[in-house]
């Protein structure tokens, strides 16, 4: 232990200092009164950014009832990506590997089985270019490819990762969706978030996503892929375990005081149950109605939005994100569950979409099954990314670049 006792002891007291400051301001009436005036619609510089597509209201519903009762979509598909983390190595090279799988309820081994993996690669070097053909492989299984990503002069991390992590959910989503016949389940959000942040964030970024034909490819992917389930009539999903969007809280700032650091610590005190002794009840979960969401990144898909200037075939407002928000007080997380509108523009839908994933939460006591399957698929583990990153180290006969704190933290086993 790097601190004596009487540090800790110290540094306790510093946090009680600072717990008598944050019980003088009532968080939970501030987020009582955000819930009653703000939010039917709320309004940003003139634009409805969020409001309710039915009554807003909480509801809470007996984790053991849900549970229990028949599921309203009989089967259901989920579909993941997972990277090794991006990799810088001594012959310039940056990339990250992803792969994407699809996981069902009930299972379907041969479904299972697929993938589709991308390597993507950056160089500073403009003479060098990566692009490659499909391949196949594990007998017609999987499908792989080479994306030579965009010349950036910073960020070059940040790219590759969300360019492999993206091309290939996308790729394999649009590959396996016909097999899909009830309800297809993302983990994640609907649209690829962290490539469309690149508009908020530094001016590189911005001017790539406007002008660079390959990050425009990933997320014209995911319209095409709402296309195509409209198409079929077959509602799709996203499931958020951890949103990190601020949108909501952000807008708030200018007009109430809004201590949340985001919009999930917003919805926790809204969703929050407690006895008169203060004590949280476990017995149900609670969520809020859908809301329709035009707010950060949101409004690049919404009905006003340019949509980066892709063509769209469906009325605009067929492709605006919509959301509720689920609570599991047994875990104490907040999950965000998105579709487009399509989807929850009709009533009945919307109830039997709000039920099938209250019901898989309650049972699995976490995320729906179908993309638990669909994670454990296609998650790289540290061994797994390890032994990769070895094997890309003997293929370019060189080493990836190590930091002190590889060796400090153990993430790199040093060979003498």
């Amino acid at each position: 232990m790097t601190l004596d006792p009487v540090h800790v002891d110290g540094i306790a007291k510093l946090a009680g200092q600072v717990r008598e400051t944050v019980e003088t301001s009532d968080q939970e009436a501030a987020a009582e009164e955000v819930w009653d005036n703000f939010l039917d619609p709320l309004w940003q510089d003139g634009t409805k950014i969020l409001e309710p597509l039915d009554e807003q209201r909480r509801r809470k519903v007996p984790i053991e009832d849900i549970a229990l009762a028949d599921p309203p979509f009989p089967t259901q598909h989920g579909l993941d990506s997972g990277t090794i983390n991006p990799t810088t190595f001594k012959n310039g090279l940056v990339l990250d590997v992803a792969q994407a799988a699809m996981g069902s309820v009930p299972s379907d081994v041969e479904l299972h089985r697929g993938r589709t993996i991308i390597m993507a690669v950056h160089s500073n070097d403009a003479t060098l270019g990566f692009d490659g053909e499909w391949q196949g492989g594990d007998r017609g299984y999987a499908k792989r490819r080479v994306l030579d990503v965009p010349q950036v002069d910073r960020y070059e991390q940040r790219v590759v990762h969300a360019l492999a992590l993206y091309l290939a959910e996308s790729r394999h989503a649009l590959t396996n969706a016909d097999v899909v016949e009830d309800l297809f389940i993302l983990d994640g959000p609907i649209y690829p978030t962290g490539v469309l942040r690149w508009a908020d964030r530094d001016t590189e970024l911005a001017d790539l996503l406007a002008e660079d034909d390959r990050p425009k490819t990933v997320v014209n992917n995911y319209v095409d892929l709402v296309e195509r389930f409209v198409e079929r009539d077959v509602p799709m999903v996203g499931f958020i375990k951890n949103s990190s969007t601020k949108a909501l809280t952000r807008a708030l700032r200018r007009k109430t005081n809004a201590p949340w650091v985001n919009d999930t610590a917003f919805f926790r005190r809204i969703l929050e149950r407690r006895d008169d002794e203060g004590e949280l009840q476990t017995d149900c979960l609670t969520a809020t109605n859908w809301f329709r969401s035009r707010g950060g990144t949101d409004g690049i898909m919404a009905a006003d939005g340019d949509a980066l200037g892709i063509e769209r075939s469906l009325d605009p407002e067929a492709y605006e994100v919509t959301f509720f928000v689920l609570y599991d007080p047994r875990s104490d997380l907040v999950f965000r569950v998105e579709a487009p509108y399509a989807f929850t523009q009709d009533p009945d839908r919307r109830a039997k979409l709000t039920r099938q994933i209250l019901h898989d939460v309650a049972r699995e006591q976490g995320p729906p099954l179908a993309i638990g399957k669909a994670d454990e698929l296609a998650k790289i583990d540290r061994q797994g990314s390890e032994e990769l990153t070895r094997r890309i180290e003997r293929t370019f006969e060189t080493d990836r670049e190590r930091e002190y704190n590889d060796i400090r933290w153990g993430a790199v086993e040093e060979s003498f």
